[in-house]
């Protein structure tokens, strides 16, 4: 494939910085056609976005042939059904994480792209931003010495939107369209950082509470979890917490110094050795999805390779689904 002509399922909130416009920016990329099921919200991004077709039918845009490559931006409850369409059309998938809302549905992803050849790609851009990339490299350049203990902590107050009725709660707060709470929107990117700089997680125990009472799904988790290299791990999550106790943080122990980090924040990054402390500022692009697009369209054109797929991304899910009991 020479150019890659996008098909975009979903164009919402995460479509409008974070990823739309490098489909566009990428040298030959472009965005051909959009969907969604609310016929003026599609026509209305197409005309903003110079984009020549828009569907309300899923099916429709996959079946255009003017469309080449998919990306899936909707909530994940539909993400294994729109991928598993597109790949039995023929054609590479880009989707939003996680992969889908179950380790099951994975894994059904990730059997028809075997099946067909097509690949599916997973939109777990932290492993390329150069900010997350500093921080690989202080630890493999072994500056804090043997890693011998990792520790997530998390924890913000409810959003304005988790005081609504059952009926008008936000996507995120309701399992049956996310996996879960805000837990599976959000810790896929801290466990997915993690699991790429130190292996698969094999073991994981998890216990899921709900404290705040403001809606049924989770809102409060703890874990603790072993890599395949033998290293332990655990986090904490909190999603109700009271403002004083705003956190975003690993922080990875060596035998010879730490690191800490935000996930979400992109606070500086600090390290700590027997040579001292010290703060590292590492900015990132204004469009944070666009190395990570930029690697997929060069890999579907056949000029490198790209190691972010729904095989590498599954491992998130059956992490999550055995801390929250799914599995």
């Amino acid at each position: 494939m020479k150019e890659i002509r996008w098909g975009f399922i979903g164009c919402g909130e995460v479509t409008e910085k974070k990823s739309g416009p490098a489909f566009s920016d990428v040298a030959g990329s472009s965005v051909v056609a959009v969907m969604s099921r609310r016929e003026e919200h599609a026509r209305n991004y197409a005309v903003r976005r110079n984009i020549p077709k828009w569907y309300t039918d899923a099916q429709e845009l996959i079946d255009d042939p003017d469309v080449n490559a998919v990306y899936i931006a909707t909530p994940p409850s539909s993400h294994a059904t729109y991928a598993i369409m597109a790949m039995k059309a023929g054609k590479p998938v880009y989707v939003e994480k996680p992969l889908a809302a179950s380790y099951e549905d994975c894994a059904r992803v990730n059997r028809i792209s075997e099946q067909t050849g097509i690949p599916c790609f997973v939109a777990y851009y932290r492993r390329y931003l150069p900010y997350f990339q500093k921080v690989r490299q202080i630890v493999d350049d072994g500056i804090i010495g043997r890693v011998i203990n990792v520790h997530i902590r998390f924890a913000v107050p409810p959003r304005e939107l988790d005081y609504g009725q059952a009926g008008q709660l936000p996507w995120r707060l309701q399992p049956d369209i996310a996996g879960g709470g805000y837990f599976y929107d959000l810790a896929p990117h801290q466990l997915d950082l993690l699991q790429e700089m130190f292996g698969v997680i094999l073991d994981v125990h998890g216990i899921v509470a709900n404290r705040g009472g403001l809606y049924a799904a989770e809102d409060t988790v703890s874990a603790c979890f072993r890599f395949e290299n033998g290293l332990p791990g655990s986090a904490s999550w909190c999603f109700v917490a009271h403002e004083s106790a705003h956190e975003d943080r690993i922080e990875i122990v060596g035998d010879r110094g730490s690191l800490s980090f935000s996930v979400f924040d992109y606070k500086p990054i600090r390290l700590h050795t027997s040579e001292g402390s010290q703060t590292l500022e590492v900015p990132n692009p204004p469009c944070v999805q666009f190395p990570l697009i930029k690697n997929v369209v060069e890999h579907l054109q056949g000029l490198s390779v790209c190691t972010c797929t729904s095989v590498s991304a599954t491992p998130v899910n059956w992490v999550m689904d055995r801390i929250l009991g799914k599995i």
